[in-house]
């Protein structure tokens, strides 16, 4: 990987880096001055092309990033940065968007286990319109456009109030068929918010749902200051996540369904959509309904088999009592 760039460096005559506020695998992102738009602030997310791959695939994969980044350019939602430029320079390709001031929601779980207490439950439902409203926005374009990398530290909290939904690293663009996808980084979210389908990077199915339940583990997260156990886990250990009223108990029953139905192990186990789980959030949702998630479907599997097992024992024993004491034909 190619070292980060200099403090004062000018791109594309235009954009002089101020410093580094993130880092990532495939590069940094940077604050920058748009020297053109005097006293306008950018944040400059840097994509490194694979200097070992040949030179067939780099020109691919920056192809690909320009398809992407057309797209990412024509959003325009007041939850999401807004793409205002791209280029290629020094064998690396770069996002221009807004900066967005604030903290991330990584910080604020850290400031609310440091106190003991818990995110006021009228303000994480805040949060979750402003994120719903954002992810019907991207699911809702033609094509559909999917996250696939949601987690706290990739929501901002700005000092009015507005929630932010930023870093498209991992934003797949899904055609009508789905037989092509467009990915700007090739990659597999943050794990703790990862369901199972994307393990497998871009070979994996994912769609408008995968979003759907890392919205899930990120409000668990928001709603217990406990991370999710990763999906990988919870297959392995059906009923090992705990109920997020275990840890908070301030928080509502009717909120603590919506989290669990996002966090369906299988896609066909949550929401359809994100109205269709904000009609849960809101109470409007047929609460009956809701299909049984992977863990529920096993520790159900359990009870009956163990519940047979005892009808079985209970039978035995009554017909053991029935022959000692007034003896059965044939079983004497």
């Amino acid at each position: 990987m190619l070292p980060p760039l200099d403090s004062l460096s000018i791109l594309k005559d235009r954009y002089k880096v101020i410093g580094i506020i993130g880092q990532g695998g495939m590069g940094s992102i940077y604050k920058a001055e748009d020297t053109r738009l005097e006293g306008r602030t950018c944040a400059i997310k840097e994509i490194q092309i694979d200097v070992n791959a040949s030179p067939t695939q780099q020109q691919q994969a920056r192809e690909q990033f320009y398809r992407e980044a057309t797209v990412l350019a024509r959003l325009d939602h007041p939850n999401l940065p807004k793409v205002s430029d791209f280029f290629d320079e020094q064998d690396r390709d770069f996002l221009v968007m807004d900066y967005i001031p604030g903290i991330d929601l990584r910080q604020r779980i850290e400031e609310q286990r440091s106190n003991h207490s818990f995110i006021p439950e009228k303000e994480l439902l805040n949060w979750a319109e402003q994120l719903c409203d954002a992810l019907t926005y991207l699911h809702h374009q033609e094509p559909p456009v999917v996250h696939r990398d949601i987690k706290p530290a990739n929501i901002k909290l700005t000092p009015d109030g507005r929630i932010k939904l930023v870093d498209f690293g991992l934003v797949k663009i899904m055609t009508p068929d789905d037989t092509r996808t467009i990915t700007v980084i090739q990659g597999r979210g943050t794990v703790l918010y990862t369901p199972l389908e994307q393990y497998g990077g871009d070979v994996g199915h994912t769609d408008p749902r995968t979003d759907l339940y890392s919205l899930g583990a990120t409000l668990y997260h928001l709603a217990t200051n406990e991370p999710p156990l990763e999906a990988k886990e919870r297959f392995l250990h059906p009923g090992a996540l705990r109920r997020p009223r275990q840890i908070n108990p301030e928080l509502s029953n009717q909120t603590e369904k919506a989290i669990m139905w996002a966090m369906g192990m299988h896609p066909d186990d949550r929401p359809g959509s994100v109205e269709e789980w904000l009609s849960m959030l809101h109470g409007t949702g047929d609460v009956y309904a809701l299909p049984r998630s992977n863990d529920r479907i096993a520790f159900d599997r359990i009870n009956w088999v163990l519940g047979l097992g005892v009808f079985a024992l209970l039978t035995l024993a009554v017909l053991i009592t029935l022959v000692q004491q007034f003896g059965l034909p044939g079983l004497q």
